[in-house]
């Protein structure tokens, strides 16, 4: 249990809750004859994720992830490939960053066992509460493998969240690559 709380915090997997937080975008290359992809890989090991990525340091989460986008893909009626003959490569990566928000309140705060007074009134005064939180972004990247172009891309990005399972923790992730999948172009 404690091994799946470690996992939980400071990974990727953090992003993808089905809270209404997640933002999904995406993008594409309008050269690209997407009716011409029926078929896809997962990178070889030479064109496999890079040093930094979130999911190098958390194997068992890029696996879950693989396994969300093969659902995903094949119920789009893709199928997945050795090496040869695909269509497309898969990529995915995964990052978190530190965010700070800040909330201003006009107006007086006493405390009554003393310690804090907040004088000001009015569009001068009053107080800001500073608070931090990180943010996980997954990426699925779509690569045409006869030109090794980037033909689409598309990325969920979410308040990172701690897990005490890992079937809450695929939940997510599942949502959250049903998210992005469903900006992907109909074949």
């Amino acid at each position: 249990m404690k091994m799946l709380r470690s996992l939980g915090v400071g990974i990727i997997v953090m992003l993808l809750g089905a809270c209404s937080t997640m933002s999904v975008v995406s993008d594409y290359d309008t050269n690209a004859d997407f009716s011409a992809y029926s078929t896809y890989r997962w990178p070889a090991e030479n064109e496999g994720i890079r040093k930094g990525d979130m999911l190098v340091e958390q194997p068992l989460i890029y696996k879950r992830v693989q396994a969300a986008v093969e659902k995903e893909l094949a119920g789009m009626g893709y199928s997945l490939r050795t090496r040869e003959g695909a269509d497309l490569i898969v990529h995915v990566h995964a990052g978190v960053k530190r965010m700070k928000t800040f909330e201003h309140r006009p107006g007086i705060e006493f405390s009554l066992g003393g310690g804090w007074y907040r004088p000001w009134w009015g569009p001068y005064g009053g107080y800001t509460y500073v608070s931090y939180y990180e943010e996980g972004s997954l990426v699925i990247d779509f690569i045409d493998a006869r030109t090794r172009d980037l033909v689409w891309r598309g990325m969920a990005t979410d308040i990172v969240r701690e897990y005490d399972t890992p079937e809450a923790m695929q939940r997510d992730i599942d949502k959250a690559v049903s998210k992005i999948l469903a900006r992907f172009p109909a074949r």
